[in-house]
């Protein structure tokens, strides 16, 4: 029989210094997402706090920033549109809405440049990439096909400006950047309403291209409900006070 190596201090501790190493890590391991979590930096309101800049208006944040950015440049391109549908359209209806596309962004503008200025706040001079990508495809294009390209290329757009400005008149802090945001979601809805009184825009396309550009949601969406064969007929409800009308004008400043 072989004879068994003697059994000697070194080996005993070195075993146990394993033994009490791996228990340390695995205590570590639990202990340190308790720490990160306590003290977490890069959420929502860290990032709004660090991109908020303090005005006589109120706190104006990367938010407003960048929906007063969007106003311009929605101005920049779609107020000529405008005017290039009331050339090229073919019908009454196109040529309408190029009209309220003039009238709404010309009053826009004017706003959001003396909104920006109040603010001091420097905004773009010329449309982006895409907008000026958008503009050559209206260019190149004629007749029936131009009335069709208007149509879905200008509701994309302001759908995409329209959830923007509900966020914005939602959460902003800065009374100027409200009361614009007030002014932008009447133009921009009538801007959506005529454009799709024109009978060109192609719905399930656009709920394409939205769903396409959106965020998805962080939980699983709801089945939907069972198929009901004889729905209740909805009550509508008329509200029983009246709402306020849209501002036209910036406030005074209050010095």
């Amino acid at each position: 029989m072989r004879p068994r190596p003697p059994i000697n201090g070194r080996g005993i501790f070195s075993g146990t210094g394993i033994i009490i190493t791996g228990l340390t890590a695995t205590l570590l391991a639990l202990v340190f997402p308790i720490w990160s979590y306590a003290d977490r930096s890069g959420t929502g309101v860290d990032v709004l706090n660090a991109t908020t800049m303090s005005t006589k208006y109120g706190p104006l944040s990367a938010l407003d920033r960048e929906f007063l950015t969007k106003v311009r440049l929605a101005g920049l391109w779609e107020l000529p549109a405008g005017q290039q549908a009331q050339q090229k359209g073919t019908t009454q209806a196109v040529r309408t809405a190029g009209q309220h596309l003039v009238e709404g962004h010309t009053f826009l503008d004017e706003r959001v440049r003396d909104v920006a200025s109040k603010l001091g706040m420097e905004l773009p001079n010329e449309p982006n990439d895409q907008q000026k990508q958008w503009l050559a495809t209206l260019d190149a294009a004629q007749g029936v096909e131009y009335d069709r390209q208007f149509a879905n290329i200008l509701r994309l757009a302001h759908g995409k400006v329209f959830s923007v400005v509900a966020q914005v008149r939602a959460s902003t802090r800065n009374s100027l950047v409200r009361t614009l945001a007030d002014d932008a979601n009447t133009t921009v809805l009538d801007h959506i309403k005529v454009l799709e009184a024109t009978g060109y825009v192609d719905f399930d396309a656009l709920a394409q291209d939205m769903a396409a550009g959106s965020t998805p949601p962080l939980t699983n969406s709801p089945a939907p409900p069972p198929f009901t064969a004889t729905p209740t007929p909805a009550v509508p409800v008329t509200p029983s006070y009246a709402l306020p009308p849209p501002a036209s004008s910036p406030p005074p400043d209050r010095n």
